[in-house]
């Protein structure tokens, strides 16, 4: 049985046949002044995993201390030229990928594409990596995994596509230039068309003190977004999950 379950902001689960596929794993409860707010992940993600994808090198996307959890052999997919960070995990399987480009684990094939975002590990300094997006094709179905993005014109060219994983928001009061808010996201899931979108990206972290102050920033953005795509993409489904929930992909 396929199955997607949302760990949490860029953080997924995906059961494909007899593979698992983990996304950007983020499980550790802080990052700097970032606190979780929602369920901590299974500890036992880091065995689960058969390969783990990295959409780009921000440290809320490439954790090398989540990454250290894994078995060494656990092959670890990312942007061209990011094996020297990767490898700061310990990780001895390291596939890189540029955009175009795929690779195959059993009957899952993983091909990455553009994503439009910083793609620097730190906004100031450093090589700029290409961040990627991922198409993760099994069993005559395909998920676009969008990693951290902003809108670009070759989004109508993804497809077909079976379900979108579209971030919506962050960790703060609002996002910036290269990523994705309620707005953007249903415009990008108008260009891309999917039988089903969940909401990713959301309701995971926070500053310290903005629960108390602003909880609508971890409840709003994917029903925000859910309502506008009513709109601009009606034959698309759009199912909502909270951190730590899951849902069979063939229903």
């Amino acid at each position: 049985m396929d199955r997607l379950t949302y760990i949490g902001h860029g953080t997924t689960l995906l059961r494909l046949g007899e593979v698992a596929v983990l996304t950007d794993p983020m499980l550790r409860n802080w990052l700097g002044p970032l606190h979780r707010q929602a369920p901590q992940p299974d500890p036992r993600l880091p065995e689960i995993a058969d390969v783990v994808l990295i959409s780009h090198l921000h440290r809320d996307h490439l954790d090398l201390r989540s990454l250290r959890r894994f078995p060494e052999d656990t092959p670890l997919v990312v942007p061209r030229d990011a094996t020297r960070w990767a490898r700061r995990a310990g990780s001895a399987e390291i596939r890189e990928l540029d955009v175009g480009e795929s690779t195959a684990f059993g009957d899952v094939e993983v091909m990455a594409v553009k994503a439009a975002h910083n793609g620097y590990r730190d906004r100031t300094w450093g090589q700029r990596i290409q961040p990627l997006g991922y198409l993760i094709s099994a069993g005559g179905r395909t998920i676009y995994f969008a990693g951290d993005t902003d809108l670009f014109p070759e989004m109508s060219e993804l497809g077909p596509v079976d379900v979108a994983l579209l971030p919506v928001w962050g960790w703060g009061a609002s996002v910036g230039e290269g990523h994705l808010d309620p707005a953007r996201a249903a415009k990008a899931l108008a260009a891309i068309r999917p039988r089903l979108a969940v909401p990713i990206h959301w309701g995971t972290f926070s500053m310290v003190g903005m629960r108390r102050r602003h909880p609508e920033h971890l409840v709003d953005p994917p029903l925000e977004f859910a309502r506008l795509a009513s709109s601009l993409a009606p034959e698309v489904e759009v199912r909502v999950l909270q951190p730590g929930a899951a849902m069979d992909l063939s229903e």
